[in-house]
């Protein structure tokens, strides 16, 4: 991907709302650890170490971002794709623009 292409798929995968943040994942359960491990299409690829049963990789997810963004784990809301890889969730903020800042920063850039 261009650096164009790869500011295009983050500002489409992590963006700033009224409400927070809006971000757009996909998710790898059974990791061999949890990390943001960069962009997959237009959604960042989150790995994570908890197995996809019982809720355990949707909670771990979110867990994963609340520590990236600096935020409570209170404040991140699975909205969509609770039983796919594709998830779509909200990390409720004031100060939205400096947790999309902060995220974008964690992808990589060319």
């Amino acid at each position: 991907m261009s650096p164009d292409e790869i500011a295009d798929a983050a500002a489409h995968a992590i963006t700033a709302t009224t409400e927070g943040v809006a971000v757009r994942v996909h998710v790898q359960p059974k990791a061999s650890k949890s990390e943001i491990k960069g962009l997959h299409g237009d959604r960042v690829k989150v790995r994570v170490a908890a197995k996809p049963a019982e809720g355990e990789a949707n909670r771990a997810v979110c867990e994963l971002l609340a520590k990236m963004a600096g935020v409570a784990r209170s404040q991140v809301e699975l909205l969509r794709g609770t039983t796919s890889r594709d998830k779509d969730l909200l990390i409720r903020c004031d100060k939205a623009k400096e947790v999309e800042t902060r995220l974008r920063g964690l992808l990589p850039s060319s």
